[in-house]
């Protein structure tokens, strides 16, 4: 297995090396060569040249292009070269094709006929950081034509055969084989079928087909031209791949800057999305997800996984926790998945591990439908898992339901109940989970690509589609933080909590703790029922809706600290949610306390959380350090970008405002 680390710009190796002398810059007119070294072989089709990709030499960008032209049938030369003065450095070049411009006209009695036909095709490279060369224009396009069928033979082509004819025996045929940091030769041999076409009689064996991504026409490209228009538009951007020791690709990970900067805010609960891989989708779509200050659902990085593994999944954690600088979430939500559970406690031991409770309960119809009583049973199973406010209630009711309707021979029952503490609800009251997981039989979830990805859709398909996807959610958020910022909310009741609260929360924040203050009139009869030192219990009813309109009353047991104004309810809404139920404020209210605790305010729901919070991983910040500088000047900026993007007029007055201030820092690039 080889892993490819690409957390900077794509760089191209050739594995055949062109040592560069100054050739390219002659006149390099077609030559007749009829030479058919290495037409029995398959051709290999080199990634297009592309704006933004970087080399480390000159040599190596000129390679590039030549390769690329020799697979079209065309040749270059290097038509302008532009140097420093002082140093005779060269710093920009223009490749182009060899039929570009036109011969001066020769005043000789017989002048040879003109071959060049003005033909617009070129690259321009173009040294930056004084290191490395970057493709800065490409007009792939001719006005002539170009076959790689045609058997002529170009002077910059000479120098590749020459090198490869002294690298290997003479017996042996002339290959052109040119190896790429983001996809080896093999990996591109696969774009129609996603594994190597070498033979085994060629002495390579065959790769397990089934173990790595299956790529269709187009694929491969599609990918490759993602990752470099990402790369060059957001420098933040962190990819890795990972390929098999006979070259196909296995997996793929990726987080842009939103992705790794929202990670840094909301790095408390992250869910693993593995619905594609379950549903044996032709994506395999893995992705990570967490919770931001509205609650709606924030992109922290996702992949491709060629296998539903072990290995894979653990070599996918490492890469997002690679890409995270190590830092570890404190909850991590999944499937219920052997080879996941297994891979989370390697990578992730000081996590505590769940799974999600949706995606299991989605499941009932399908691993009971077929069982005689299946609705009596449906509804006993869900009345164990919702209803249940204390462990010796689930127990008895899942009891029950096994003895009543025979199900203790159920394979699947039983391995719900042995892992029972990592998704029943009632077990789960000491962990927080940011409103990632339904904890009512009403509530559903949906994935963060949901509308974007179905059952057959292609990689091609899903990198088009991706800035599509977050486009939409990043304007969500900003639509979000503008309302809660700018919007004052309506109140329902004349209750302190409400208007405490309206000042803090973000408006889809409030809407649901406003939903449990308007509770606070279901609830009735609070009474204290035992008091030891300052802790008092009490026992509050509420009558709550169950099947139809139907009613019934529930006792909730809550208990309250006098000295330091503790309180926590059995319901456990707080863990959950991130916010009190109507029975602790009930309580609050029964006591006098005319305002929630700030210890019950969290930080990661107020509006102004993203503005303020600062996350360096360390309580001990320099406040004078660049660090601190860099970090508060970011929080600061984001209310421009986002009220930027809010129109065309807004953008572009925060544009102008940029530049000049960009041009105050004389930070403005010469070009």
């Amino acid at each position: 297995m080889e892993e490819v680390c690409l957390n900077s710009e794509p760089v191209f190796d050739m594995v055949d090396e062109y040592e560069g002398d100054g050739e390219g810059e002659g006149d390099c007119s077609a030559v007749e060569h009829d030479d058919e070294t290495g037409s029995k072989h398959s051709k290999k089709e080199p990634p297009l040249p592309t704006i933004g990709l970087e080399f480390d030499s000159f040599d190596e960008a000129y390679d590039f292009y030549n390769i690329y032209a020799k697979e079209q049938g065309f040749g270059i030369r290097v038509s302008n070269s532009w140097f420093r003065t002082k140093k005779k450095e060269r710093y920009r070049a223009k490749l182009s094709c060899s039929s570009a411009g036109f011969k001066k006209k020769s005043e000789a009695n017989n002048p040879r006929p003109e071959t060049r036909t003005g033909c617009p095709a070129m690259v321009v490279i173009r040294l930056v950081d004084s290191k490395r060369w970057r493709i800065v224009e490409v007009e792939l396009e001719h006005n002539h034509q170009v076959s790689p069928q045609i058997k002529r033979f170009y002077k910059s082509h000479k120098k590749m055969i020459l090198a490869a004819r002294k690298a290997r025996p003479p017996a042996e045929p002339v290959t052109e084989i040119h190896t790429i940091k983001l996809y080896r030769t093999a990996a591109m041999d696969a774009v129609s079928n996603g594994f190597s076409n070498v033979s085994e009689r060629e002495g390579i064996h065959q790769p397990d087909h089934s173990k790595h991504l299956e790529l269709k026409e187009g694929d491969a490209y599609a990918v490759y031209n993602f990752f470099c228009r990402m790369k060059l538009t957001n420098p933040n951007f962190f990819y890795l791949m990972d390929f098999d020791d006979d070259g196909p690709l296995k997996n793929v990970f990726w987080a842009d800057a939103r992705s790794r900067a929202a990670y840094g805010y909301f790095s408390d609960t992250v869910a693993i999305d593995t619905t594609c891989l379950t549903n044996k989708y032709e994506l395999p779509l893995i992705s990570f997800v967490g919770v931001n200050h509205h609650g709606q659902s924030v992109l922290l990085g996702c992949g491709f996984l060629g296998h539903k593994s072990v290995e894979y999944f653990v070599w996918i954690f490492r890469a997002w926790l690679k890409c995270m600088l190590g830092h570890q979430p404190q909850v991590i939500v999944t499937d219920q998945c052997k080879s996941l559970q297994i891979a989370v406690s390697e990578v992730f031991p000081k996590a505590r591990h769940c799974f999600c409770l949706w995606y299991i309960m989605q499941r009932v119809p399908e691993k009971l439908g077929g069982l005689r009583g299946f609705e009596e049973i449906k509804r006993q199973l869900n009345k164990a898992v919702y209803n249940s406010l204390k462990i010796i209630e689930f127990e008895t009711s899942w009891t029950e339901m096994i003895k009543k309707h025979g199900l203790g021979d159920n394979k699947w029952l039983q391995t719900l109940y042995e892992e029972r503490k990592q998704w029943v609800p009632v077990y789960l009251k000491d962990t927080f989970f940011a409103g990632m997981i339904p904890i009512r039989e009403n509530e559903s979830l949906n994935a963060f690509f949901d509308g974007y990805v179905h059952k057959h859709t292609s990689f091609k398909e899903f990198v088009d589609k991706y800035d599509l996807a977050l486009y939409r959610k990043h304007l969500k958020e900003a639509t979000a933080d503008v309302q809660s910022k700018n919007s004052s909310f309506e109140l329902k009741t004349r209750c302190n909590f409400e208007v405490q609260l309206s000042k803090a929360y973000t408006k889809e924040i409030f809407d649901k703790f406003q939903s449990e203050v308007e509770g606070m009139y279901s609830c009735f009869n609070t009474r204290q029922v035992t008091a030891n030192g300052p802790i008092i219990t009490y026992i509050v009813k509420e009558r709550v809706e169950i099947e139809g309109n139907e009613k019934e009353v529930r006792s909730y047991e809550v208990l309250f600290e006098t000295n330091q104004v503790d309180i926590r309810c059995i319901c456990s809404l707080f863990n959950y949610k991130g916010y009190l139920c109507r029975h602790a404020l009930n309580v609050l209210n029964y006591n006098g306390v005319e305002e929630v605790p700030s210890r019950y305010i969290l930080r990661r729901w107020c509006k102004d959380f993203k503005f303020q919070h600062v996350d360096l991983g360390s309580t001990d910040i320099d406040v004078y350090g660049p660090v601190y500088r860099r970090s508060h000047f970011h929080n600061c900026a984001v209310p421009i970008v986002e009220g930027g993007a809010q129109s065309e007029e807004q953008y572009k007055i925060a544009l102008h405002e940029l530049q000049e201030l960009l041009n105050k820092f004389n930070l403005v690039d010469d070009s």
